[in-house]
């Protein structure tokens, strides 16, 4: 008896359950949550006074996963860079891998694939200016510091790589320079 009556409960159950509609989502308790009027980012907005859905951000707020980098685009920071920052990383056959593919994304273009500053943006005069040679003495001796201020905001007319690539993998971009094309065994 007990079976029979808990086989018909559940068959009631599954009947009522389903539904041939299967687009209506049933009930809304709250329909401002469930059509609320969205603005489009660039719309205007009559809730904020100068009228702009699109939000500034507050002053000083860092996106995730970035951490600022103090030092401007000036000799002297060049210099306490130099002085101040250390690659961080292990020099292992992964990092000198991705440092190897970001080099090819973001510098090979400019610099060439051998670091010779005779990249296609060059030899193929779309680009006036010869970029650096990495494998001359005066790169080679740079310490790894300065190469890390030079990516992040650029030197003479290179511009800033900060924004596009992050802190680990412009250093393993220098680990590639030192060891794949400058041959540094350390």
């Amino acid at each position: 008896m007990k079976k029979t009556l808990y086989f018909i409960i559940s068959l009631c159950i599954l009947i009522v359950s389903c539904d041939r509609r299967s687009t209506d989502r049933g009930y809304s308790y709250l329909p401002d949550m469930q059509e609320s009027q969205a603005y489009k980012t660039y719309s205007e907005n009559p809730n904020f006074s100068d009228s702009m859905t699109l939000r500034t951000p507050v002053e000083g707020t860092i996106p995730r996963g970035i951490i600022p980098y103090p030092l401007k685009k000036t000799d002297e920071d060049l210099k306490l860079a130099g002085q101040k920052y250390f690659n961080p990383l292990e020099y292992n056959a992964e990092n000198l891998a991705k440092g190897k593919l970001q080099f090819e994304r973001f510098c090979a273009q400019c610099h060439g694939e051998l670091g010779d500053g005779q990249g296609f943006l060059y030899t193929s005069k779309k680009y006036a200016f010869p970029p650096a040679n990495l494998t001359l003495e005066k790169t080679i001796n740079r310490p790894d510091g300065e190469l890390f201020h030079i990516i992040s905001v650029g030197q003479n007319i290179m511009g800033a790589h900060a924004s596009q690539i992050s802190q680990e993998d412009r250093w393993r971009i220098i680990m590639h320079i030192r060891k794949d094309l400058q041959k540094n065994p350390d």
